[in-house]
């Protein structure tokens, strides 16, 4: 949720269950600032994968806003960061193989 070139919040799938769905409110009455997450958590653009998957597992959230100078350059997700970590592994792997059939 942006006001102005400024991120204020985040609404997901999970905020609009939890807020709207399960406390039987309507979707045309509520605003978005009523269930957005605010402040939003967010990591720059140096940020090791190691650290925004521990703020994502420790906050139970999926996605992550990069900011830079306040202002949103991207999002990375979980799925991102698994997919990361997984490519690394297997690069280690491959490397440590060869160095041992070498």
């Amino acid at each position: 949720v942006m006001r102005g070139d400024r991120l204020v919040g985040i609404v997901s799938e999970r905020d609009y269950a939890r807020k709207v769905i399960l406390q039987g409110r309507s979707s045309a009455q509520t605003a978005v600032s009523e269930i957005m997450s605010s402040p939003p958590l967010t990591v720059g653009p140096d940020t090791d994968v190691f650290d925004c998957m521990r703020l994502c597992t420790d906050s139970r959230i999926r996605h992550l806003p990069v900011v830079t100078d306040e202002r949103v350059v991207g999002v990375i997700s979980i799925g991102d960061l698994v997919k990361e970590v997984i490519d690394a592994q297997a690069e280690q792997i491959e490397q440590l193989q060869r160095y041992i059939t070498s």
